[in-house]
């Protein structure tokens, strides 16, 4: 098995989670009362209960590094509405100074996720 990282999120409600994610191209993997593991491809996403979690206070964040962002953000486009306020929303892709295209989530429970092109070395 490669070394990798996964992140730990927070979810008020795993079916409610499991639904957004299901539209974004998420299976589930594991799920237990107190434990959630999803997976698109080769991206796993680990959710633990938070139920008294306000979205509004969240500073939950991970970066999803993919081969084919287009792919992954008309996913996102067909479900999520684009805005800068309420849960959840998408913000468009854009290049940034630092040279990758990013697009970003924010999930119903308020996390913020960096979905980054992940190009060849170069």
């Amino acid at each position: 098995m490669t070394d990798r990282a996964v992140p730990n999120l927070p979810s008020r409600d795993f079916s409610a989670t499991l639904a957004f994610y299901a539209q974004l191209g998420f299976a589930p993997r594991y799920r237990a009362d107190d434990w959630m593991i999803l997976r698109r491809g080769g991206v796993e996403l680990e959710f633990f209960p938070a139920p008294a979690l306000d979205p509004l206070a969240s500073d939950f964040m991970a970066s999803i590094r993919v081969a084919d962002l287009d792919d992954l953000y008309a996913q996102v486009a067909a479900v999520v509405p684009l805005g800068t306020t309420g849960y959840p929303r998408r913000h468009p892709i854009a290049r940034q100074h630092w040279g990758a295209r990013v697009g970003w989530l924010v999930d119903l429970d308020g996390t913020q996720l960096h979905l980054i092109e992940d190009a060849p070395p170069g």
